[in-house]
């Protein structure tokens, strides 16, 4: 297949995966005891997930010191940086706002004529698509070396900036981390039954899908997908939901990233409920993301576009993403937050991110297992 019959089958894919995120909904209220089979929660914090509108503030036209991004993180937790970069460098920053995949066959779809000079994206998933069209240009050296190798594209096409672990978040008034699986394959067990929640639209359960079929085989996410499946999970829209449905006492765990419980605990106390489990010995389940960003090839202004990211990985920057969204920094000198365990101590499997780049098979694959 050509170029341009690769690129429409990965812009009909990126679509598939935001118009499905878009459809998912809360499980609708359910009479009966904590384990309902999907009972909701009824506010549920904010944060991203894989939906949303898309919002633009201002006219994206390009110009002589303006900045133009495309964001897939929320302007809630990335906006205060967006103001500081203005602040310090002068640059007009204008930004459009919305689900990463959704941006991402945005940025495809216009081709040449997208305004965009940078793509800041959830998850690297979508970058890593983007740089297989060729669509990123290489990033200074300068710039990839404020990171490690594991949070960077080999080609140097696109950089982390700030990092995300999945954990299994567990309600600690009805279990002891003892008593949790070794590993995610564990929760397939039937006495998991009607205990799980997740979110398969959310675009980090769907890199984690990816990451396992690109870990352990296809055949080998399949059988979670369906073990998980057949235990009855409650469904949710987001990771934030999850958290809440978790400290509720709706199901006893959750798949989700390891920020949304300290952000739970930091609104309503130290009392929430609710904690992170890390699995261990490189399970998949341990899978370290990473947020990330990279300068487009039709960028008109690629130097202000390189000198965002070069913000995004100062110190200044990497302490925002520490003490603010608790994320993990990604360069040397700046601790995570505390309680945190450090990144060299997370068991995490050791997998080239932009790997996740295959969005169309997991969409597939979970469509063909009945979880989409």
């Amino acid at each position: 297949m050509g170029l341009l019959g690769a690129t429409a089958r990965l812009w009909a894919a990126l679509v598939a995966v935001a118009v499905v995120a878009a459809c998912g909904q809360p499980p609708p209220e359910q009479e009966g005891g904590r384990r309902g089979g999907g009972a909701t929660v009824a506010e549920a914090t904010g944060g991203e997930t894989t939906a949303g509108e898309t919002t633009v503030s201002e006219p994206l036209v390009p110009g002589e010191g303006n900045l133009i991004v495309y964001s897939g993180r929320t302007e809630d937790l990335v906006g205060p940086l967006m103001e500081q970069f203005e602040e310090r460098s002068g640059i007009d920053v204008r930004v459009r706002y919305g689900d990463t995949a959704e941006l991402a066959a945005t940025i495809l779809e216009e081709g040449e004529n997208s305004p965009a000079d940078l793509f800041f994206a959830q998850d690297p998933g979508a970058l890593g698509a983007l740089a297989e069209e060729g669509r990123l240009r290489p990033l200074p050296q300068g710039i990839l070396d404020r990171v490690g190798e594991r949070f960077r594209s080999p080609e140097g096409l696109w950089v982390g900036t700030s990092g995300r672990a999945r954990v299994v978040a567990y309600n600690t008034e009805e279990l002891d981390p003892s008593e949790l699986p070794d590993s995610i394959y564990g929760f397939t067990d039937p006495e998991w039954e009607g205990r799980i929640g997740w979110a398969p639209t959310n675009g980090s359960f769907q890199a984690f899908v990816t990451a396992l079929r690109v870990l352990e085989g296809e055949e080998r996410a399949r059988a979670w997908l369906e073990g998980i499946q057949a235990n009855d999970p409650s469904v949710y829209p987001d990771n934030s939901s999850i958290v809440q449905a978790v400290g509720a006492g709706e199901v006893d765990v959750g798949f989700v990233n390891h920020y949304y419980v300290f952000r739970a605990i930091e609104e309503q106390g130290e009392g929430f409920p609710a904690r992170n489990y890390f699995l261990k010995d490189g399970d998949p389940g341990a899978l370290v993301l990473a947020a990330g960003a990279g300068v487009l090839d039709t960028a008109e202004n690629p130097e202000a576009a390189r000198e965002f990211i070069r913000y995004l990985l100062s110190e200044e920057a990497q302490q925002y993403f520490a003490d603010e969204t608790f994320e993990y920094p990604l360069i040397e000198g700046v601790e995570p937050a505390e309680g945190l365990p450090p990144l060299s101590e997370i068991e995490s499997p050791r997998i080239d991110l932009s790997d996740l780049s295959d969005l169309e098979g997991t969409l597939e694959l979970l469509q063909e297992t009945g979880v989409l």
